[in-house]
């Protein structure tokens, strides 16, 4: 097996570069997720692919710019950063994207320590509430605590472990905290399995240890294979379909209250005709 030599940070964005998802619901996706090549996907007929993560919001500070900042940089061309002037802002932008893309694409927000990262707990917490997806790469402190504290650090003097990116660990369906480079190996795709699962997405935060963004590592060269993420699309129990339809017939006035499911599985028209 092949390896290529990059930071953690910079596997991050070529890894995020690469993932795939298709662009409409098809009746056909599968449950399981496979890694495919986006154009011998096309040469078969499939359905069209685009990137799942379009890009990632920043707000640049100590905690990301050396590291987080100059990989976006070094991959501009193929995976672009928006600028944003306060991170809550940012992130609800990410968040309305995901909405307005019916939750098949998604977008990426990275904030320095401290302040910057706590100021998107409160997007953070929409996107749980509403099952939006939403990728959030917040600095950490040092991993290494040589420098502690760091500028803007939030100190708990009852536990070393603790830093302001535990603040997300409440409104996020998954959390992981990056002390090493290889942790981005099953920590990445765990995120994005629950970003794309229809009952548990939300948002998934990745605290990011500034060191560890800048140390170079030599990852396998299959980390990076163009994947696709399949979102399911589950068929509705028989026994409480039955129900409905029962219900329904027996009402006088019956009124359909519809929600976001509806939207995000692409069956508006099967609603509308029914209705």
């Amino acid at each position: 097996m092949g390896t290529i030599r990059l930071t953690a940070a910079q596997a991050m964005v070529k890894w995020l570069s690469v993932q795939m998802v298709e662009a409409e619901p098809s009746g056909s996706e599968a449950v399981g997720h496979g890694a495919v090549s986006p154009s011998s996907s096309e040469a078969v007929g499939q359905p069209k692919l685009e990137r799942y993560i379009d890009g990632m919001w920043a707000i640049f500070g100590h905690g990301n710019v050396a590291g987080i900042g100059e990989a976006l940089h070094a991959y501009r061309d193929v995976f672009p950063t928006w600028r944003g002037q306060n991170e809550q802002t940012m992130a609800h932008a990410a968040i309305a994207y995901a909405k307005g893309m019916k939750r098949r694409r998604a977008m990426a927000v990275t904030s320095s320590i401290g302040p910057g990262s706590t100021n998107v707990v409160t997007a953070a917490a929409l996107a749980h509430v509403n099952r939006l997806p939403l990728l959030i790469v917040a600095g950490d402190v040092f991993a290494n605590r040589k420098p502690d504290p760091v500028l803007q650090q939030v100190e708990d003097f009852d536990d070393g472990t603790v830093s302001a990116s535990d603040c997300f660990r409440p409104v996020s369906r998954y959390f992981d905290r990056i002390t090493r480079p290889e942790h981005l190996l099953s920590a990445l795709p765990r995120a994005l399995r629950v970003m794309t699962d229809p009952a548990n997405c939300g948002p998934a935060t990745i605290s990011f240890c500034q060191d560890v963004q800048a140390e170079a590592y030599d990852w396998p060269e299959a980390f990076f294979e163009p994947r696709v993420w399949h979102i399911r699309r589950p068929g509705p129990d028989a026994g409480e379909l039955a129900r409905a339809a029962a219900a329904i017939k027996g009402a006088k006035n019956p009124v359909i209250i519809a929600g976001g499911g509806v939207i995000y599985s692409g069956a508006e028209d099967v609603l509308g005709a029914f209705a």
